[in-house]
């Protein structure tokens, strides 16, 4: 393969120091077992996975893919790794001019894009073998550090490096959106990079995850995904989840006031033991649009909360995508259009409603359920590295195929939500999904009065919220 002169002086600098490559990660174990740490985390078992600068494959080898390949520029490294890991595939290749005929579950990029000839051209390159569905981890070093490393290398601390490219994170997620890729999340990680016994736990784990703190960071990481094609013209099946609690006389209004969306469209009403018979009247609107509209009901028997009854109901929804519109009807029915369109197009993988963007109508929602809901809003934009406004709005939209990952991963949470606002959402970002938000006009009740006890729930969120930063951020 044709080299430029820096790619081919990189090449030779890492077959010069291959044969100390295991010595100097040894050395350095700590930072490296970080590092596996954080991407053992993004990246699920068995996976399909593509690790580019794979040095002598251990990072790649951490991760028990189903199916791994590892590429390197040096030959001598490339040879190491094979003979280290003799399950996974390690080939020379130079991501410059990458000829793989494969699609990947997960690429990994762990600090090469500082050794890059052309860093945009390789961010092109990586459309090769993604999909829609494929994530791309990025790390790469905080030049703030630049001082601090050089000085570790003077005295023998850590390994020597060639000149690397000087990138900001902006710089980085610039790179991206001109390969048409775009960032779903972003964090910082180490403090401190050597193991020092309490105090580096104490650093690392939870003062490196703090706002201000996170920056002086010594490592950024990027998820990324492949920018969604604007003009796309599949259609999708959409199940319509509707638990309802007394809420008779919004039955029929659900029903004729919801577009027509997608291949076909189903309804499918949870009924939690109502005393004002909605039982009854979803059985008579069922009757009345037989042939019009596919709609069916669920008895929700014993189950208590509305997790438990929208659980139920995508469990025996059919269609490619579901949604969830609370009976209530605070949220406009006629506004779930725009929610199929944002996730036909790809514009996000789960896409929730805000409430917080419009003014509200009076009785819509209580101040201090307000103040409650911006203070969430902040905490979950921190907590998951991507922006959230509104966490407890009712109006969700996702794949079932994406569902049905969070439902198999529901082990990681636990199963404590009463709501199931919290378990989507946490569930969404373990699995790297894009999660976006449509502001919409949220309306007051015209019948029926609220099921949340402000103090009682707002107390139960505020439990969930700790220990989910214990599984997400201070992991």
């Amino acid at each position: 393969m044709d080299l430029s002169k820096h790619t081919q002086k990189i090449k030779e600098y890492f077959n010069k120091i291959a044969s100390k490559r295991d010595y100097w990660r040894d050395k350095n174990i700590y930072y490296h077992n970080q590092i596996e740490h954080l991407c053992k985390f993004l990246i699920p078992q068995n996976k399909k996975v593509l690790d580019i600068g794979c040095g002598t494959g251990d990072l790649l080898a951490s991760l028990q893919p189903q199916y791994g390949l590892g590429i390197d520029i040096s030959e001598s490294l490339i040879e190491i790794a094979k003979k280290k890991h003799k399950k996974i595939k390690f080939l020379v290749n130079d991501v410059q001019s990458l000829k793989i005929n494969y699609i990947f579950d997960y690429i990994v990029m762990s600090d090469v894009i500082g050794h890059l000839d052309d860093i945009q051209l390789v961010f092109n390159n990586l459309n090769k073998v993604a999909n829609e569905r494929t994530r791309i981890v990025i790390t790469y070093y905080n030049f703030l550090w630049e001082f601090i490393l050089n000085i570790a290398e003077k005295i023998k601390l850590k390994m020597p490096q060639p000149t690397q490219n000087w990138l900001s994170s902006k710089d980085i997620e610039n790179l991206l959106d001109l390969a048409d890729l775009e960032v779903v999340k972003k964090g910082h990680l180490i403090l401190l990079p050597l193991y020092i016994p309490f105090l580096s736990n104490f650093l690392n784990r939870f003062l490196a995850r703090l706002p201000l703190l996170k920056n002086l960071s010594l490592v950024s990481y990027f998820v990324v995904r492949k920018s969604c094609s604007l003009y796309s013209d599949k259609e999708y099946s959409v199940s319509i989840i509707i638990p309802a609690r007394n809420e008779r006389d919004n039955i029929e209004q659900a029903i004729i006031r919801t577009p027509i969306l997608g291949k076909w469209q189903e309804f499918i009403f949870i009924e939690g033991n109502s005393k004002d018979r909605t039982a009854e009247e979803i059985k008579r609107v069922i009757k009345l649009y037989k042939g019009k509209r596919n709609i069916s009901l669920i008895d929700q028997g014993k189950g208590i909360g509305k997790a438990d009854a929208v659980r139920k109901g995508f469990d025996k929804a059919k269609g490619d995508i579901l949604m969830i519109l609370d009976c209530d009807l605070t949220v406009r029915p006629e506004e779930v259009l725009k929610f199929y369109q944002a996730i036909k197009i790809g514009k996000g993988e789960m896409i929730q409603g805000s409430r917080l963007v419009y003014p509200m109508e009076k009785q819509a929602m209580r101040l201090l359920n307000i103040f409650g809901n911006k203070i969430f809003g902040l905490v979950f934009s921190w907590l998951l590295d991507q922006q959230i406004k509104d966490t407890l709005c009712g109006t969700k939209v996702l794949f079932r195929e994406h569902y049905l990952q969070i439902r198999e991963n529901r082990s990681y949470f636990g199963d404590f939500d009463p709501f199931g606002d919290y378990d989507l959402i946490f569930g969404a970002s373990k699995l790297n999904l894009k999660i976006v938000e449509i502001p919409i006009r949220y309306q007051d009740r015209t019948y029926g009065e609220t099921n949340i006890s402000r103090f009682k729930h707002g107390w139960l969120l505020l439990k969930m919220t700790i220990f989910a930063a214990k599984k997400i951020k201070f992991i």
